[in-house]
């Protein structure tokens, strides 16, 4: 099954999936399901949950809704371990948040062409920690859309938890 946190509907059936079915059984991507992010999740899943609701809330506005699933399941495409890089960076070496941007970015282009919309969204999703502003509306609502993910992320298994709902 595939399903974005705080949601019923099966995704592999749906609009959605058409915008990003030749990407999402990459290897590259299907890696993903292996790294651990945000404590309670993966890198895959938050990918997953980032274009979902990106894509659904650009649809909903009239804006590139594919460009937005396609830049959301690829803005966090890289494989080092973030805590690692972090404790072993070098002075003058960019910190992890414009770091991943950059190199999910590459990643994404090795994998599929990127527009430049998509490329700003992966590059500036971590904007305003990161800078130049974003270009786009789309980069906006998928750096806000990234945020509120990372929050559902942590909150929705302890919450589980505190009400006595496991799965």
């Amino acid at each position: 099954m595939l399903k974005a946190i705080c949601s019923r509907k099966e995704l592999s059936v749906s609009e959605y999936y058409g915008c990003v079915s030749d990407i999402i059984g990459s290897q590259q991507l299907i890696r993903l399901k292996n790294i651990t992010h945000h404590i309670s999740t993966t890198r895959f899943q938050h990918c997953l949950n980032v274009s979902y609701y990106s894509w659904l809330i650009c649809r909903r506005f009239g804006l590139n809704a594919r460009s937005a699933a396609r830049a959301g399941l690829l803005h966090d495409l890289f494989f080092y371990d973030r805590k690692e890089y972090n404790s072993s960076r070098e002075k003058g070496q960019l910190s992890h948040s414009a770091m991943h941007a950059f190199l999910a970015a590459r990643n994404a282009s090795e994998l599929t062409p990127l527009t430049p919309l998509e490329k700003d969204m992966i590059e500036k999703h971590m904007w305003p920690a990161t800078s130049p502003l974003p270009k786009y509306k789309e980069t906006y609502i998928i750096t806000l859309v990234d945020k509120y993910c990372a929050v559902l992320e942590f909150c929705v298994p302890k919450l589980r938890i505190a009400s006595g709902k496991h799965r």
